[in-house]
C-alpha cells in the first residue's frame, strides 16, 4: 500500500524541528504519544524512566520548559506533567508522525464488507457501511459526505400542478421519494410532460443523476433528433432542478455513541456534549468536509483550527473519493477527540476512500 498523501510541513514548522535537538524531539514525541494513548499529562519522572537516553528529571524539566516556550506543550495544572498544545499536535502530525500500514487482512475485511453492502443493496448502503466501518476502527464518529447526484434512481416523473408549475418526482432504488418544484413555460402541452418522463425513464436502468446528466449531455445531438425543442428544454430543466445547490449534499454519520466509551473526567463529558452539538449542525459539518475535497489525499483538521471544533476541541481525518472519471464526488472520514490514533486512522481512512472510489467506478459501468 502506498503511503497516503499528507500535508508538507510549513517552513516555520521545519525551523522548529531543526531547532529541536535529539533529546528535545524524543521528549516531545513521548509526551505526544502518551497523550494519544492515555489522554494523561506526562511528567519528568515518568519520562526519565522511559526515555532511550539517560537524563535526570531536572534536565528533562529544562527541556520541557523550552518546549513550552515554543508553544508545543503546556501544563494543565501547576504541579502536573505536560500535554501537547493544538499547535504541538499539528506540528507532530505534519512533521513527526510515522504512519502505520493497512495489513492485508484488514484490507480484505474492508473490501468484503463494502462489496457486500453495495451488492446486497445500493451504493448508498456501501457509503453507510463505510461510515460504520470507520467508526468501529477509530472508536469515533464515522462520517461520509456525498452528492445526491450519486443516488441510484428507479423512476422519474413530471406531474403538472397547474398551468405554470409541475413536480419532478424522483424515486430511488431504495424506495425513497423526493419531489422538486419546476416552473413550466407558458402553453406547454401535457404530452410534453409524459414524453419527457418516458425519455428519462428509458435511460435510467439504475443510473445515478450525475451519470444520467452526463450521458444526456454527451448525446445531445441524438436527443435533438428524438425530442422537439420544448420537450428537450423540459428534460434539461427537470434534471437541473432535481438536485438544487441548497440540498445537493448528503451527510451520513455513524457511531456517535463510541465517543462516550472513553470518558475520563467531567470536562470530557462536556467536550463530547459540545461535539454532539457540532455533529447536529449538519451545515457546518458539510462545510468542513467540503474543505477536504480541495486537495489530494488525507486531510487532518485539529481542534480550533476550524470554527466547528473551536469549543469541543475535536479532530477530523478525511479523504476524498472519486468516480470513474476521477472526479471528486465525496469524502469519507472520522471525527473524534484530538487524541485520535492518527498513525492508524490516517491510512485506514485513505484506504477506505480508495475502496469507495473503486465501488463507485464499478457501479457506473
Amino acid at each position: 500500500m502506498t503511503e497516503p498523501a499528507r500535508p508538507f510541513s510549513s517552513p516555520q514548522q521545519m525551523q522548529v524541528l531543526a531547532a529541536l535537538n535529539e533529546r528535545a524531539r524524543e521528549i516531545f514525541r513521548q509526551i505526544v504519544e502518551s497523550y494519544l494513548t492515555t489522554g494523561e499529562p506526562m511528567g519528568s519522572r515518568n519520562l526519565a524512566r522511559i526515555l532511550p537516553m539517560a537524563l535526570s528529571p531536572a534536565s528533562i524539566r529544562n527541556v520541557m520548559a523550552d518546549l513550552e516556550h515554543s508553544g508545543l506543550i503546556y501544563a494543565p495544572h501547576a504541579s502536573a506533567g505536560r500535554l501537547p498544545t493544538e499547535q504541538g499536535l499539528r506540528f507532530f502530525v505534519d512533521a513527526m508522525l510515522e504512519l502505520g500500514d493497512v495489513g492485508r487482512d484488514e484490507q480484505a475485511r474492508i473490501e468484503a464488507q463494502m462489496r457486500a453492502a453495495a451488492s446486497g443493496h445500493t451504493f448508498e448502503s456501501a457509503l453507510a457501511e463505510a461510515s460504520t466501518l470507520l467508526s468501529g476502527i477509530s472508536r469515533g464518529a464515522g462520517v461520509v459526505l456525498t452528492t445526491k447526484t450519486n443516488v441510484h434512481l428507479k423512476h422519474i416523473e413530471f406531474v403538472r400542478l397547474d398551468p405554470a408549475r409541475a413536480l419532478v418526482v424522483l424515486v430511488s432504488d431504495d424506495g425513497s421519494v423526493e419531489n422538486r418544484l419546476l416552473d413550466l413555460p407558458p402553453g406547454l402541452p401535457a404530452s410534453a410532460l409524459q414524453e419527457a418522463s418516458n425519455y428519462l425513464n428509458a435511460r435510467l436502468q439504475g443510473r445515478t443523476l450525475g451519470t444520467l446528466r452526463a450521458e444526456i449531455e454527451s448525446g445531445r445531438q441524438a436527443m435533438k433528433r428524438e425530442l422537439d425543442v420544448i420537450t428537450e428544454r423540459l428534460v434539461d430543466a427537470g434534471l437541473a432542478v432535481s438536485v438544487g445547490p441548497s440540498d445537493a449534499r448528503q451527510l451520513i454519520v455513524r457511531g456517535q455513541a463510541n465517543l462516550l466509551d472513553d470518558l475520563r473526567a467531567v470536562e470530557d463529558l462536556e467536550r463530547i456534549r459540545l461535539l454532539f452539538n457540532d455533529l447536529e449542525t449538519q451545515k457546518d459539518v458539510i462545510e468542513l468536509l467540503s474543505r477536504a475535497e480541495g486537495g489530494e489525499g488525507v486531510r487532518i483538521f485539529i481542534g480550533s483550527e476550524n470554527k466547528l471544533f473551536s469549543l469541543s476541541g475535536s479532530s477530523m481525518i478525511a479523504a476524498p473519493f472519486r468516480d470513474g472519471a476521477q472526479k471528486i464526488v465525496g469524502v469519507v472520514g472520522v471525527i473524534g477527540p484530538t487524541r485520535l490514533n492518527y498513525a492508524r486512522i490516517v491510512p485506514m481512512v485513505d484506504y477506505t476512500a480508495r475502496v469507495v472510489s473503486g465501488l463507485l467506478d464499478r457501479s457506473k459501468r
